[in-house]
């Protein structure tokens, strides 16, 4: 049997935050109109930066779950 490894398969999209609801963890929104709960990633996670509501940010979803995200940056 010969296993192939799947390709990175993340999606990146701009999102806006919707709400705080801790440190490292926010409510945003999709382009498509989607909610999603995402956390900070491991880079921003150890200085969290403070997203305030309507702050554009990049996220990561992947192909499995549509209903969490990671932050990846602030939209410059």
């Amino acid at each position: 049997m010969l296993w192939h490894a799947m390709p990175d398969a993340s999606i990146h999209a701009l999102g806006t935050i919707l709400e705080n609801l801790n440190p490292v963890l926010y409510r945003v929104s999709l382009p498509n109109g989607k909610v999603v709960l995402a956390h900070l990633s491991k880079q921003l996670s150890t200085e969290p930066p403070s997203f305030l509501p309507n702050e554009r940010v990049v996220v990561e979803l992947t192909p499995f779950d549509f209903d969490q995200a990671r932050i990846l940056s602030a939209a410059g």
